[in-house]
């Protein structure tokens, strides 16, 4: 298990996203596993491009809430926080309607920086984008 907390559960995240993008955007964490966190946000008027098919931003959105999610919570909150530097995405399939799943996994969890993998499907579970994101460990501040 790589999570700081070993108790951790999706029920943690239960208010993580309100009043912010993830809130705006409908997303909602569903699963946690021993290295892997998952959620879904919905393919709807909030999430779609002018073409009705899902926008590409929002399935960064979701991406990188994922994966910025599931880095801080493998270091200790008291001592660091975890920021993004780098996301980049691949859309391979386009989605109309219903929604789409995020699973985030670790590729390199290091004392200064970490990388996440994040795979997103449809109902259907096709592939519908892949995303890698990078972010920093940084030692709080205000301590």
């Amino acid at each position: 298990m790589i999570w700081f907390n070993k108790g951790l559960t999706a029920a943690h995240f239960a208010g993580m996203g309100k009043g912010n993008l993830g809130e705006h955007l409908g997303m909602e964490f569903t699963e946690i596993g021993p290295d892997f966190i998952k959620g879904t946000m919905p393919v709807d008027h909030r999430t779609k491009q002018p073409y009705g098919l899902l926008h590409g931003g929002a399935s960064v959105a979701l991406a990188e809430t994922l994966g910025s999610v599931g880095a801080a919570m493998v270091v200790d909150h008291t001592e660091y926080i975890c920021v993004g530097q780098e996301i980049n995405a691949n859309h391979l399939r386009s989605v109309r309607s219903g929604i789409v799943t995020g699973t985030a996994k670790p590729i390199h969890i290091g004392s200064s920086s970490q990388v996440w993998e994040i795979k997103i499907h449809d109902e259907h579970d096709h592939l519908v984008c892949i995303s890698r994101l990078t972010v920093a460990v940084l030692k709080r501040k205000d301590r």
